[in-house]
């Protein structure tokens, strides 16, 4: 169980360094950034209401990943669409 919860937070922590390194570089937009974001909290919120009873299921950890899965995903079609921040456009927002 503690290999799942370490598992589940280093790809929690490794989406969101994407979601920034594209904001950075400018391929994901801030609107795009702002949906991503919301995306890994739902995610995070999640984990957390079944980690509420001390422990996950298999099934629970299999939503779990199926959850991280549709999230890079939905990082990838963001990074790679050839939406980019407008070059006048500050970047902000972590």
């Amino acid at each position: 169980a503690v290999a799942s919860a370490d598992t589940i937070a280093r790809r929690q922590a490794q989406q969101a360094d994407r979601i920034e390194q594209g904001r950075q570089t400018g391929s994901i937009t801030w609107t795009e950034g702002l949906k991503l974001r919301a995306e890994q909290k739902r995610i995070a919120r999640t984990e957390d209401a079944y980690r509420d009873k001390g422990y996950l299921t298999k099934s629970e950890r299999r939503e779990l990943r199926s959850m991280q899965n549709e999230a890079s995903a939905s990082i990838a079609e963001k990074k790679y669409n050839s939406r980019e921040r407008a070059w006048f456009l500050p970047r902000v927002g972590k």
